[in-house]
């Protein structure tokens, strides 16, 4: 009902902003396209009536080539991170979302990668393409959850290959905590509505080089947890 909500009342942009992605995504530079996509994302949740508070903004690495790990709510969560991160980022998303109308668009302008579960060598190509692009100071979006939760507010186990990319190129992991993410897209519901991104102090290289991926995966969502707790406590 949102998405409906959304396409309905920027009818009249939505053929502009799709062909403008299209183009943007292969000719300008990705500041101008991850700018243009923020504008896109900041209008549709405007007409759908969803506001996104963004916490610990100032909690992201000055240089770039970091890794987002939050927890995975829903198809919402990529906006709510397009909204709300200053900094170009890609992201790393299932194949059976590169055909959805306007994600398809947004896939194409943030040069993101589509990961295929069920292929490992395919699924390897991408990890290590990711480790490059990092190294060379791009950041990524991954859900190490694997699949949404559908929990709410509660999160599933992180999976420790998720963190491999991040590894391999000693890149600095940022925790994030997103709450109430399930809401604009699972609900059936156009109330206005409030979702919440919490980007927690992020884990340097120096911090994790002795653990294991599990055990990373494992402190990652032990941070993201206490957020979540907390929120729920209130």
């Amino acid at each position: 009902m949102r998405i409906a909500l959304m396409v309905i009342r920027l009818i009249w942009a939505v053929p502009y902003y799709l062909t403008r992605m299209t183009w943007m995504g292969k000719h300008s530079s990705k500041e101008k396209t991850f700018a243009f996509v923020k504008h896109c994302v900041k209008m549709c949740n405007k007409k759908g009536r969803v506001k996104v508070i963004a916490h610990g903004l100032e909690n992201l690495p000055e240089k770039d080539g970091f890794v987002l790990f939050p927890n995975h709510q829903g198809l919402y969560d990529v906006l709510s991170f397009l909204e709300t991160c200053p900094r170009p980022f890609s992201f790393v998303f299932k194949k059976e979302l590169k055909d959805v109308i306007l994600l398809k668009q947004v896939i194409n302008c943030t040069h993101s990668l589509c990961i295929d579960r069920d292929d490992l060598r395919q699924s390897l190509e991408v990890i290590k393409e990711m480790t490059e692009r990092v190294k060379n100071g791009e950041n990524f979006l991954i859900f190490a959850e694997g699949t949404r939760s559908k929990l709410g507010n509660r999160m599933q186990d992180m999976k420790g290959g998720s963190f491999k990319s991040a590894v391999k190129a000693k890149a600095p992991i940022v925790p994030c905590a997103l709450i109430d993410c399930f809401k604009p897209f699972d609900e059936k519901s156009t109330k206005q509505l409030t979702a919440q991104v919490y980007y927690l102090k992020p884990m340097y290289y120096e911090e994790y080089k002795d653990m294991t991926t599990v055990e990373i995966a494992a402190e990652v969502r032990r941070r993201i947890e206490e957020v979540l707790f907390k929120f729920d406590a209130r």
